[in-house]
């Protein structure tokens, strides 16, 4: 299959000398690199919650912190399947020629599991506040970590593509 064309085509061709190919394969390592940065702090996240069920404090959770956790939890999982599911796929498709839809894929993947990441960043700062401080002190900061997540990762960025 050949790669499809893309709105920089001509801009990448006679800017970067590139092929759609390379082009291809360009993006493919900057995914990769990207998805092995953000690896490490998700499964972190996912093995640290996976563990609270286990400690001594976890009875004093109450419905509210617990239904937070269980939330909190499916996310980080889910954000860990789809952040690592690129390198399943491109296992699979190796040698295949599936490039194009290998990257598109994996974007998708990798945008979804930051989505669901920010997410389980949240959940985890309004229990940890929540226990610390009190629940609302935690939903507040589940508020602004949310507000800060959307800012920095989608608003700020969702700029600079106009």
């Amino acid at each position: 299959m050949q790669p499809t064309a893309v709105p920089n085509e001509d801009w990448n061709k006679r800017v970067r000398h590139e092929t759609p190919v390379q082009r291809l394969d360009r993006n493919w390592s900057s995914l990769l690199q990207e998805l092995r940065v953000v690896q490490t702090g998700v499964q972190l996240l996912t093995g640290f919650l996976l563990t609270l069920p286990f400690q001594s404090r976890f009875d004093e959770l109450t419905g509210f912190q617990r239904g937070v956790y269980l939330v909190t939890v499916l996310a980080s999982i889910t954000a860990t399947i789809l952040l690592v599911a690129p390198v399943g796929m491109h296992r699979l498709l190796f040698r295949q020629r599936r490039l194009p839809e290998l990257v598109v894929t994996a974007h998708r993947f990798a945008m979804a599991g930051l989505l669901l990441l920010g997410v389980a960043m949240a959940g985890v700062v309004v229990l940890v506040v929540g226990l610390v401080v009190g629940t609302a002190a935690g939903i507040a900061g589940g508020i602004v970590t949310v507000v800060l997540f959307l800012t920095l990762w989608v608003v700020y960025p969702w700029r600079y593509r106009r």
